[in-house]
């Protein structure tokens, strides 16, 4: 079982009306929501972990969940406001605005971890969940508790203009880095966690000696690539697809890759220590298939696994 920790929203996109006008369409959404139904839908057990408000935009992100075969034991209820996203679009490039002051997954206090199921192989951190307090800090104390016995996964997906007080998230960071076993870094994300002039090879290097055991870093179209082990490098490209926008690409391709190491049986500590260059090429084939799939339609939409068997 992988849990997902971190936020769910519903993101505003902007559309056109049958008038021509414009107008937003609330959808549901967030990082981690959209890996943890990514994960349900290509047949992985996953619970998810996060604040759920008892509004109508909360009840519409518990249906999704549902809807996708992802477990809900886990949300923590409460009657504050959902966060939001305004996304805007540019050549279907998205970029975000956000309203999460006071919400219901904003608001979780670090003293009130729950207990993890036992049968949790992975916990899985990112998005703007750990930007915000109290919750960022929730979500930290959760990885450093649960990576003494399980896998910790991280992807930053940073939004550099949504975090108010840099200097208090990059220690965050830090602390989380030094505590994950995967972490995947955009390139945009590399560039903001590693500044100066480093190459791409120089700054993963970095992020490895801060203690991961894999960091994957996706380049968009240019592929992906992961670097493990003693120093062994993959690199897969990225399926040719007609983009219909980028929203939750990486969420969907970091559901993919660890759907494939869980059914492989490579999602423990020890064994991702020693794990082969064609298990991790299949891991990120696997995971640049999902996203592949994911921006060829509008939104994140991602496949079901019998949509992979078909392509």
């Amino acid at each position: 079982m992988i849990v997902c920790c971190g936020e769910a929203l519903i993101d505003m996109i902007p559309i056109t009306d049958l008038e021509g006008g414009q107008s937003l369409k609330p959808h549901a959404g967030g990082a981690v929501f959209n890996t943890a139904i990514a994960l349900g839908r290509l047949g992985v057990q996953a619970q998810f972990l996060s604040g759920v408000s008892t509004d109508l935009f909360g009840k519409i992100l518990l249906g999704e969940l549902h809807n996708s075969n992802v477990v809900t034991d886990l949300v923590i209820r409460s009657d504050r406001p959902t966060t939001l996203a305004f996304v805007e679009l540019n050549n279907g490039q998205a970029s975000y605005v956000f309203y999460d002051e006071n919400t219901a997954g904003r608001m979780l206090d670090p003293q009130d971890l729950p207990t993890v199921p036992e049968a949790t192989q992975a916990l899985y951190f990112g998005g703007i969940s750990l930007i915000n307090e109290p919750a960022a800090d929730f979500y930290l104390a959760l990885a450093l508790r649960e990576s003494k016995k399980r896998v910790i996964v991280a992807d930053p997906n940073i939004r550099a203009n949504f975090i108010t007080n840099e200097a208090r998230y990059r220690a965050r960071l830090v602390q989380l880095i030094g505590c994950v076993d995967i972490l995947k870094v955009s390139d945009e994300d590399l560039d903001w966690i590693v500044p100066g002039p480093l190459t791409q090879i120089e700054k993963v290097n970095a992020l490895c000696e801060k203690g991961p055991t894999v960091v994957v870093l996706t380049r968009g179209s240019e592929g992906a690539s992961a670097l493990f082990g003693d120093d062994m490098v993959v690199d897969v490209p990225v399926p040719k697809v007609t983009v219909a926008d980028t929203v939750g690409a990486g969420d969907t391709f970091n559901a993919g890759f660890l759907a494939s190491l869980s059914e492989n049986g490579l999602l423990e500590k020890k064994t991702l220590q020693g794990i082969s260059k064609p298990e991790m090429k299949r891991a990120l084939e696997y995971g640049a298939k999902v996203a592949a799939i994911t921006v060829s339609r509008p939104g994140a939409n991602p496949p079901w696994k019998n949509e992979m068997v078909l392509k």
